[in-house]
């Protein structure tokens, strides 16, 4: 006798026997008032691909055998929940020791109060896993409450919607429940309480510096309409002597003149241009703009200060000084850059496997899209976007240091797929060296800005000499030995 095993369900094949394959199955047991609403988890239905191929009927007639075939069992008592704004269904299934199954589906609120209740209440129960969906912030007060007293997973909606279920909220949550009981579902990367409250800090401060972007952006259009021509002149309209003249506009200096002279360093060098800039038409409802303006962007200067000090003293919490220095010798990292990577995947690497699922999750890597042995598209997945923010930032940074790897490798890939996919591969170098210095506690190593011109030397000389001969020169090399030699 043969066995051939094809997904879930077994199959003997009977060496001489016409009469077709034998399926082996276990019946399945539930009990409870709706034991026939939710049935087990099954092989596609007759008349798919998959059924005409695999899964013959076991009899003319007859119901479809796998209907009586049950998934193994993995978590004998769990509990899905499908959270929403007002309510949270909850369904519980377990699994007796005699192989009966009793499963329950209530209701709560979202309060504080209803989700101690709900946490009494699955302790009751016995329950040891608890799953969700990621439904925007929703899950987090319900995780926060139930967090230390079950093994929790939150798992992505795009996995759960892949398998077919059922539209009800009640349904969905038992939907749940059967698919963490038999391992079906992966739980998403949800880092420890500090590392939250950590990202929670960075990510706002980010959204303050996009803030203070707009309004700069909005002062400038100000200028524009008083035909103030500063920011054609001036580097930096918003800088120490930028600033300065605004004051002086908002005081109702209108004088290109006095205003010119409150430049101050290398922007003196400027004056006469300076003059020609600042003659404009200011008129009160520009210095009211722009003192409106000024105001909100002080305020997000000292917003922004404030959460730097707070983040500051939630990384030392997390990351040991000789770390933060290690990884600030890496080109192109900064003190935010490690505050930003920190607060997006901890300071622990061993809740990845390794780098590349890292990187995968992060989503600054190749996408892997293939159909008959050609690859389709390699564009990248979507991920974690603010990881990949900083790293695009710190990647920037790093192409433009002198003598090192980083800035060969750009240039390298710019040259040939362009800027911004260069700019994404060095990202994705950054990620790899931060995630070895984090897990191995070592010193970043540099290679050098030559590391690719000594991979093949020999391959190189080849191609420069010839360059240089189809540019009509003839070339006779000799080696720095061979010179002494003859001397």
């Amino acid at each position: 006798m043969k066995m051939v095993s094809i997904g879930i369900i077994t199959v003997e094949a009977v060496a001489g026997s016409q009469a077709g394959p034998h399926w082996s199955f276990e019946p399945a047991e539930q009990s409870g008032s709706d034991a026939d609403t939710y049935p087990e988890l099954l092989p596609p239905w007759s008349g798919s691909t998959w059924s005409r191929v695999f899964c013959p009927s076991a009899s003319p007639g007859g119901s479809p055998p796998w209907r009586r075939y049950t998934v193994d069992t993995i978590y004998s008592s769990v509990a899905g929940l499908d959270v929403h704004l007002k309510s949270i269904q909850c369904a519980v299934r377990c699994r007796q020791e005699t192989g009966k199954l009793v499963h329950q589906a209530r209701s709560f609120g979202t309060m504080t109060r209803d989700l101690r209740a709900l946490a009494d209440y699955l302790q009751s129960l016995g329950v040891t896993h608890v799953a969700m969906e990621s439904t925007g912030v929703l899950w987090k007060p319900v995780w926060n409450i139930l967090d230390g007293r079950f093994t929790l997973l939150l798992v992505n909606p795009r996995h759960i919607k892949k398998l077919p279920g059922r539209k009800s909220d009640v349904s969905d949550a038992e939907w749940i429940a059967q698919l963490l009981q038999h391992g079906l579902l992966r739980g998403s990367f949800v880092p420890l309480r500090a590392v939250r409250e950590l990202r929670d800090l960075t990510r706002h401060r980010a959204q303050l510096a996009a803030e203070h972007t707009r309004v700069a952006n909005r002062i400038h259009q100000v200028l524009e309409d008083c035909n103030i021509k500063l920011d054609a002149v001036a580097s930096d309209v918003l800088g120490k002597s930028g600033r300065a003249m605004l004051q002086a506009m908002l005081r109702g200096q209108q004088d290109a003149e006095q205003l010119a002279e409150l430049a101050l360093g290398v922007l003196r060098k400027k004056l006469p241009q300076l003059r020609l800039a600042l003659e404009g038409h200011c008129t009160e409802h520009h210095r009211f703009l722009l003192e409106r303006l000024l105001s909100h962007l002080d305020y997000l200067e000292e917003q922004t200060a404030r959460f730097s000090t707070q983040i500051a003293a939630g990384l030392e919490r997390l990351l040991p000084a000789a770390e933060q220095q290690r990884l600030d010798t890496i080109p192109g990292v900064n003190r935010t850059t490690i505050e930003n990577v920190i607060a997006e995947i901890g300071p622990d690497m061993t809740v990845f496997p390794d780098e590349h699922h890292l990187c995968s999750w992060t989503g600054i890597c190749p996408g892997n899209e293939e159909s008959a042995g050609k690859r389709l598209r390699s564009r990248t997945r979507k991920g974690n976007r603010w990881l990949r923010r900083a790293l695009a930032e710190a990647a920037w940074a790093a192409s433009h240091a002198k003598d090192t790897y980083l800035a060969a490798q750009y240039r390298r890939l710019a040259a040939r797929r362009g800027k911004k996919r260069a700019l994404v591969a060095v990202g994705h170098s950054m990620l790899v060296i931060i995630y070895h210095v984090l897990k191995n506690h070592v010193e970043y190593h540099e290679l050098g800005a030559d590391f690719f011109d000594r991979l093949d030397p020999e391959r190189l000389r080849r191609y420069l000499v010839r360059r240089l001969q189809h540019l009509g020169y003839e070339v006779a090399l000799t080696t720095k030995e061979s010179e002494q030699a003859v001397a």
